[in-house]
């Protein structure tokens, strides 16, 4: 099981990662159909180069942009960032002793979950209602067809499903097991670890 979880995490980490990639270089495509017809012109290239002279910006790519950032971002808090990645707010949670700290983590943990749950419903069918609306420039390279919007915000979905089941997953493993460890906790039992070998 252990295996499962760390492959299918490296492949969450594999997707994020070519869709950053993606983003980066269809931002350098922006840029290059931007300003290469300015810059053979400048060169006095224009009628050695006349296709690359001819080049248009193309007004894809600031669209298909906004879609993969929305998905990295979704997908990546979904299925990337680990719990204790994430920015928190944590002075009082570590100044308590563990045991109210734990109280703090399930109290958290049934917050989230219940937010999530609560907004799911309302949410989705605001996901579903927005199909009726497609893209202005972004076809699907398959069919050449408008890319319905519910398809570029479904992610938000599988999102918030997602975020419910890891938080509630850390409030059975809290009331289990006590709360997560603070950074200064990992450290302190890695130097223990490494001074005991």
């Amino acid at each position: 099981m252990t295996k499962l979880l760390k492959w299918t995490s490296r492949i969450a980490d594999g997707i994020a990662a070519a869709m950053l990639a993606s983003i980066f270089f269809i931002f350098l495509l922006q840029i290059g159909s931007r300003y290469l017809p300015k810059v053979i012109g400048s060169l006095g290239l224009s009628d050695t180069l006349p296709n690359l002279a001819a080049v248009e910006p193309l007004g894809w790519t600031l669209e298909l942009i906004g879609i993969l950032w929305v998905w990295v971002i979704f997908f990546s808090c979904a299925f990337v960032v680990r719990e204790y990645d994430h920015v928190k707010f944590d002075i009082i949670y570590l100044a308590v002793p563990r045991k109210l700290r734990a109280v703090f983590a399930v109290i958290s943990a049934i917050a989230i979950v219940a937010g999530m749950l609560y907004a799911f419903l309302p949410t989705w069918d605001y996901i579903d209602w927005i199909k009726l609306r497609k893209t202005t420039t972004v076809r699907n390279p398959f069919t050449g067809a408008k890319i319905p919007l519910r398809t570029v915000f479904s992610i938000y979905g599988a999102f918030m499903l997602v975020v419910a089941a890891r938080y509630a997953w850390l409030a059975i493993d809290t009331i289990r097991n006590g709360p997560p460890k603070t950074e200064l906790e990992m450290v302190l039992e890695a130097e223990n670890t490494t001074d005991a070998s």
